[in-house]
């Protein structure tokens, strides 16, 4: 400040007092007066804000919340496998009839196999195993295969790896959420087969340490009010209510106010700081006291209303306990109408290429099914066998509609809704691994330990860096194929084939055509990769192809490489 502004400053700030010291005192005591009163009336009604923001909001009409939750158990009653497979068979086959349709016919033993395999087990079949079945004779081999298959650990790998990928979406908020123990948690149980209800009501509900409790890594990858929301109204009710959360939902009939209803039931979960992993901490999760603000962020749209389970009651909450429970409860009774249907939909989805409803979390009156009356009859039977499900799993695959080929005939080749043929489904990364592994062996340098924290974005270990670069979108379809020129290059070129014909491939190539003639190596090479033997054509083809060359082991290795990078083999059919 120069001179001239230092004295400008002073003479007004004494003009000023002046001024005030001439004014009588009960002028100047009752502008005080008045200022403290504003001042006070501003303090509370910031007091005010502040306990309604803390607090949880109630309605006169609220019907109480229950009290004494206990884990699910609803009792299993399920039909028989074989009414279950006929009762899916009648309501697609009435589709068909309607349509003037004719379904195709039944799939060859071998093209069974290879999809039965993926299906449940995320992997395709060892060629002993491949031999042995195509050659089996007995009427009942199938669903014999099929019961095998439901006890193979890979079973709840595979099923693992599927709702990881839906429940783990990548983002700032969770890039140092070690996914390993939610994965390792999923596997375990989808192999004791805990049924569904159970197993969401676990999820839900969650407390604790990432590292001692597998189960509360669902909630930490999606922290943050309106992302539990979201996930949860996807994943485990069927319906995008996501789209209300800032104004009432464009297409459907869900409100902001009923999207905010449901959200009140996570207000009280705080999470950890995620960045604390990053330097090996322990991230944990826990549900108490008042509405947590630390470690669950809630947006700006948030709406202040009361709790309310999803088009059902208005709850009046008790605070000191609690609010996730009581939403769980509701959530997986059998009388939820979108509980069981939200799963059977997605599963269908899983096993057929397409769900009933489409997209498979998008379950509204303005989206309806392509089979009503089957969908609501198979959300029935899941609810009422306590929702089992490997019972879903073996019902759907000793069906005839499961069983049908790929290969359309001539007037069902436009059919996408119906099912009168199977689709043509793409392997996921983690699936395409595996049965590159089974193949050619694990040809990866022994695994470091994993570590307790997940590196800054990035997946640990060859499998999920493998499987993290075949990712698709995330609300991309089984029969969408979005792999491109760098997916197609990193399959040609992986560590799981590097030098390609020259080491590995050639060398697993050479094991199995060891002492065999040309043709029996060529069978032997189709089997291990593509589950099958080749054609004759295929045969005469690949024989050709040996004779040109005088270094047998280089010649098979080309063989096997083309084999591994065919679209058959990055199918599932």
């Amino acid at each position: 400040m120069n001179v001239r502004h230092f004295f400008c400053s002073l003479v007004l700030g004494g003009l000023t007092l002046t001024l005030v010291s001439q004014l009588p005192s009960e002028v100047v005591g009752q502008d005080a007066k008045a200022d403290k009163k504003a001042l006070r009336a501003k303090l509370a009604a910031k007091l005010k804000a502040e306990a309604e923001k803390n607090s949880t909001p109630t309605d006169p009409s609220a019907k109480p919340a229950p009290t004494n939750i206990t884990p699910p158990a609803a009792p299993s009653k399920p039909m028989s496998v074989d009414a279950l497979a006929k009762l899916i068979d009648q309501g697609i086959d009435a589709r068909l009839n309607a349509a003037s349709i004719k379904p195709s016919p039944e799939a060859s033993d071998a093209e069974f196999l290879r999809r039965v395999y993926l299906d449940i087990t995320g992997v395709i079949p060892t060629p002993e195993k491949a031999i042995a079945f195509i050659d089996d004779k007995s009427p009942n081999k199938r669903a014999k295969l099929i019961d095998e298959l439901l006890q193979d650990p890979n079973f709840g790998k595979h099923q693992a790896d599927i709702w990881t990928n839906l429940m783990y979406l990548v983002d700032s908020d969770n890039r140092f959420v070690n996914k390993s123990p939610l994965r390792d948690w999923l596997t375990e149980k989808f192999n004791a087969n805990m049924h569904w209800d159970a197993m969401a009501f676990e999820l839900v509900t969650a407390t604790g340490d990432l590292d001692k409790n597998g189960a509360t890594g669902y909630l930490m990858s999606n922290r943050g009010v309106d992302k539990m929301t979201d996930s949860v109204g996807k994943l485990f009710l069927g319906v995008q209510i996501q789209c209300a959360q800032c104004h009432n939902h464009p297409f459907t009939n869900w409100k902001q106010t009923e999207y905010w209803g449901l959200a009140q039931f996570f207000y009280k979960v705080n999470i950890s700081n995620p960045r604390a992993a990053k330097d090996g901490g322990t991230i944990s999760i826990s549900e108490e006291g008042k509405p947590a603000r630390k470690g669950n962020a809630i947006p700006e749209s948030a709406k202040n209303v009361a709790p309310k389970l999803l088009g059902a009651d208005t709850l009046k909450l008790d605070s000191t306990k609690p609010y996730r429970p009581v939403m769980a409860n509701w959530l997986t009774t059998p009388s939820n109408p979108f509980f069981s249907k939200a799963f059977v939909n997605r599963l269908w989805s899983q096993y057929f290429g397409r769900g009933f409803v489409n997209p498979v979390d998008d379950l509204s009156k303005e989206n309806q099914p392509s089979h009503p009356e089957l969908l609501a009859s198979l959300s029935k039977e899941f609810g009422g066998s306590g929702f089992d499900i490997k019972h879903m799993i073996r019902g759907i695959c000793n069906s005839k509609t499961y069983q049908r080929t790929s290969k359309p005939l001539g007037d069902n080749r436009d059919d996408r809704t119906l099912y009168s043929h199977q689709s043509i489904k793409v392997l996921t990364g983690e699936s395409l691994f595996d049965s590159l592994t089974t193949v050619l062996g694990n040809t990866a340098q022994k695994e470091r330990p994993m570590p307790k924290a997940a590196p800054k974005g990035g997946p640990v270990g060859q499998r999920d860096q493998f499987a993290a670069f075949f990712l698709g979108t995330d609300n991309a379809k089984p029969t969408d194929y979005e792999a491109g020129i760098p997916q197609a290059l990193r399959l040609m070129n992986s560590p799981l084939m590097a030098s390609a014909r020259l080491t590995q491939v050639a060398g697993r190539a050479a094991d199995l055509s060891r002492g065999a003639s040309p043709e029996k190596a060529v069978e032997k090479l189709y089997v291990a990769t593509l589950s099958r033997r080749p054609t004759a054509d295929e045969t005469a083809k690949m024989k050709a192809f040996l004779a040109k060359h005088q270094d047998p082991r280089a010649a098979y290795g080309d063989v096997l490489w083309v084999l591994l990078n065919s679209s058959e083999f990055a199918l599932n059919r």
